[in-house]
């Protein structure tokens, strides 16, 4: 290659810089912020805690899921992603205790799964459910334990 066939190198000027020094450090104080005062939910300014620590090997494992019955008479565990009920999982568990004072907020789920497959059985009733997985000593210690949360009879 050339001289003249070289790329001019642009230099960043002192506006330019101190532009992105200044967006560095607001993404770094807003990410403080989060992490101090927030929870998941301000994600990408706030902590993923799902990621942040590791279990104890003699912990117990929450699992959050939603069931539904279908008006084909099938009990099946709901999709929750974007694709399936158009609800991630995320979600449901931010809210979990929302849901749990206000089972209408399933509606969201059915009308989510109804909107993205019309062609399959509607969902007639979704439970919240916690599955508890015990670990004694870093193993599984029997099978998991079931708890419903919260019960929703879908509005047609």
């Amino acid at each position: 290659m050339t001289q003249s066939q070289a790329p001019e190198v642009v230099r960043v000027g002192r506006v330019g810089k101190g532009l992105r020094v200044l967006v560095a450090v607001a993404g770094i104080g807003l990410l403080i912020n989060g992490s101090v005062r927030a929870s998941d939910d301000a994600w990408p300014f706030g902590p993923m805690s799902q990621y942040a620590m590791s279990v104890p090997d003699d912990a117990k494992i929450d699992y959050t899921r939603v069931s539904a019955v279908t008006d084909a008479g099938t009990t099946v565990d709901v999709p929750l992603n974007i694709e399936g009920a158009g609800v991630a999982r995320a979600e449901i568990e931010a809210r979990s205790g929302q849901i749990v004072k206000d089972p209408s907020l399933l509606q969201q789920v059915a009308d989510g799964w109804a909107r993205k497959h019309p062609d399959q059985p509607k969902y007639v009733k979704l439970e919240l459910i916690r599955d508890t997985t015990q670990l004694v000593k870093g193993r599984v210690e029997g099978p998991p334990t079931s708890q419903v949360l919260a019960t929703w009879e879908v509005r047609p």
